[in-house]
């Protein structure tokens, strides 16, 4: 049985739900926060302790403005509502990426949230905002540098943005498109690769509890025999 610590999802087709079933791509993204709920409520239930979230990658900005905008409204109005929530569920809130781009608003309300929530030891739910897996290497590669030590692997994992996290054992891909889409590279390597068709307003508990029963029975070698 192997153990899983670390589920990273990449919740693809929100706005694909939102123009087949409510005409409005926005509709999509109100409807995933549902199934972002659902999601974390089972990952508490199965004992896993990190959940990474890609939410807004630095290739999003090249989304409809309304479209952002909404995005970012719809992530405020949520870390508002839940913030009392996720306290009370022993969650913690990690945020992974360039926090300069965003309202004064919203980096004190990521702010708050992470300081709210950093003694909580139940699920850390890492949001991936503003994130992009080159832009992080280039960065942690920076940092290496500027601290004069010698570029290796571990130096390099300690400067990344997910340093004391440890790697997915499972990435999760909604939406019916096999790709990476910029997303945790480093972090992949030896993860295990879920691509799912469905549409991440329509991916359910019982959807998530099958993958994580069918990664528990892979034999997993790591370059091994």
């Amino acid at each position: 049985m192997n153990p899983i610590r670390h589920v990273a999802i990449i919740m693809d087709g929100n706005g694909r739900w939102g123009t087949k079933h409510k005409k409005s791509r926005n509709a999509g993204h109100r409807a995933g926060l549902y199934t972002v709920e659902n999601i974390i409520k089972e990952a508490i239930k199965s004992k896993i302790k990190y959940l990474t979230l890609y939410t807004f990658s630095t290739e999003n900005w090249k989304r409809p403005k309304s479209e952002i905008i909404f995005l970012f409204e719809l992530l405020e109005t949520f870390l508002i509502k839940k913030i009392n929530d996720l306290i009370k569920n022993e969650i913690k809130l990690k945020i992974l990426g360039d926090k300069k781009l965003f309202s004064t608003k919203l980096k004190k309300l990521l702010r708050d949230s992470e300081k709210k929530t950093s003694k909580n030891k139940k699920l850390q739910i890492n949001l991936a905002l503003n994130y992009g897996s080159k832009n992080e290497i280039i960065n942690a590669m920076k940092l290496v540098k500027k601290k004069d030590l010698k570029i290796n692997q571990k130096n390099i994992e300690d400067n990344l943005y997910t340093k004391n996290v440890p790697h997915p054992e499972i990435l999760i891909r909604t939406g019916n498109t096999n790709r990476l889409s910029n997303f945790l590279l480093w972090q992949l390597a030896y993860t295990e690769i879920f691509f799912e068709k469905k549409l991440w307003p329509d991916f359910n508990s019982n959807d998530f509890k099958k993958i994580l029963d069918k990664f528990k029975k892979l034999k997993r070698n790591f370059g091994n025999i």
